[in-house]
């Protein structure tokens, strides 16, 4: 894979690559309503997601940091982007092009004002994977071996700009309206501003991986604070194949199971007992070891849940649906309804958040759930396609739910994904429910 020698880290230069990318896209509609005059409309739709899913993830990519970042969450949490897009911005977990072997040290230097070599015995300047915040080093100190991440160049420092910047072009995808949106985007500013901060995620590693050390089948790092920096991580390394090589080496399903329910149980636990969760749930952020344990990494993206949040969120959970006045009361409670919607608006979303919660807490409703089973990976696609071509759904604001259900949805569907690559069968999903 090509290294990168530079990073734009200028608003100036940042904003000029947006503005390549943007036409780029535009070219790809001009050459759309051409191919769908002699070709079928499904295929010229293909083609063009295809070639706008390349273009805009090649212009995102060198950028690295919060662009990427930011269409990749909405499209989890929004659920209606084609494939295409879904499929292409999944290689910014942990397959985009690292920084080049002196622009690392360089770097280091400017971290930490001492380099890589003063203060490891060795020290590789190849990455060992890189992803859209940055890269993982491999090094060794004392005998110990131990895993570097070092943030690139500008990513904090832009983080603002490049969301101010991205912002119009997810207002328009996403359908969102009026000043409430505001909020939405500060949310996820904040949250990718914490990720920044490799000190924060040291202090978030550290007390989530305390309280779940006793749940069983797990691994964490141990955390080296006199070998880091606010933008740079130095923590145990750990073997391990990640999530997506360990599945495609077809486990028997008595592991996938075993991997599974551990999966799930760590999930569970932290969102009904700790209130706070690893909310970037993608298999670069897991490792599985060679006896099977589950090794959890990267905590710079944790949810704290606020308990009033928590309480009207998971009461929508529980069967039997509440009546219609409480279900009406928890909508507008998680501001899924409006005060300014119109009746028609009311009666819409509400039919659609019935609709949808019916799939999405199915594997609640059963003490026992099978993730390998394809009617509800499909049941959950079909509805987000359903909903993605809705005429009617494209002339109301899009702009509705609390700033918490961003990363509380977006972890839940994550997680859900990664289960049903999983295949898993057999898993008990209430061992920690409220």
């Amino acid at each position: 894979m090509k290294k990168s020698s530079k990073i734009p880290v200028s608003k100036i230069s940042r904003a000029s690559k947006l503005l390549k990318t943007g036409v780029k896209v535009g070219t790809n509609y001009l050459k759309y309503y051409g191919d769908r005059i002699v070709n079928a409309e499904n295929d010229a739709k293909n083609r063009l997601n295809t070639s706008n899913a390349s273009d805009i993830y090649d212009g995102l990519k060198t950028l690295k940091g919060g662009p990427l970042k930011l269409i990749q969450m909405l499209s989890m949490e929004k659920n209606i982007l084609p494939q295409a897009y879904i499929d292409k911005f999944s290689l910014a977990q942990f397959s985009v092009p690292p920084l080049s072997p002196a622009l690392v040290v360089k770097t280091f230097k400017k971290y930490f004002n001492k380099y890589p070599s003063e203060l490891f015995d060795n020290f590789d300047t190849n990455a060992i994977n890189a992803a859209s915040i940055g890269q993982v080093h491999r090094a060794e100190k004392n005998g110990k071996q131990l895993a570097v991440k070092i943030q690139y160049p500008g990513v904090s420092n832009s983080i603002k700009s490049d969301i101010a910047l991205v912002k119009p072009i997810a207002i328009k995808m996403f359908n969102f309206k009026g000043a409430s949106s505001d909020a939405y985007f500060k949310e996820v500013e904040n949250k990718l501003l914490e990720e920044t901060d490799y000190l924060l995620e040291i202090k978030q590693s550290e007390e989530i991986t305390k309280a779940c050390k006793h749940l069983s089948n797990t691994l964490f790092p141990s955390y080296y604070k006199n070998l880091s920096s606010k933008q740079i991580i130095t923590m145990d390394w750990m073997e391990g194949k990640h999530l997506s090589e360990f599945i495609k080496t077809n486990p028997s399903q008595e592991t996938a199971n075993l991997i599974g329910q551990t999966l799930w149980d760590f999930y569970m636990f932290q969102i009904h007992k700790l209130k706070k969760v690893h909310a970037d749930p993608h298999p670069g952020n897991f490792l599985i070891s060679k006896t099977n344990q589950l090794i959890a990494l990267d905590f710079g993206c944790v949810k704290i849940i606020p308990l009033h949040f928590y309480n009207s969120y998971f009461e929508l959970f529980k069967k039997p649906t509440p009546n219609p006045v409480s279900f009406t009361k928890k909508l507008y409670e998680l501001e899924l309804l409006r005060e300014d919607d119109s009746k028609e608006d009311i009666a819409f979303f509400t039919n659609m958040l019935k609709e949808m919660l019916e799939i999405f807490t199915e594997p609640f409703h059963q003490d026992i759930f099978d993730f390998s089973e394809e009617k509800f990976q499909q049941k959950i696609t079909d509805f987000g396609e359903k909903y993605m071509k809705s005429d009617e759904l494209k002339t109301k604001n899009g702009n509705r739910g609390s700033k918490h259900l961003i990363y509380i949805n977006r972890t839940l569907l994550g997680l859900y994904h990664l289960m049903f690559q999983l295949k898993a069968t057999n898993i008990n999903t209430n061992l920690f429910n409220c």
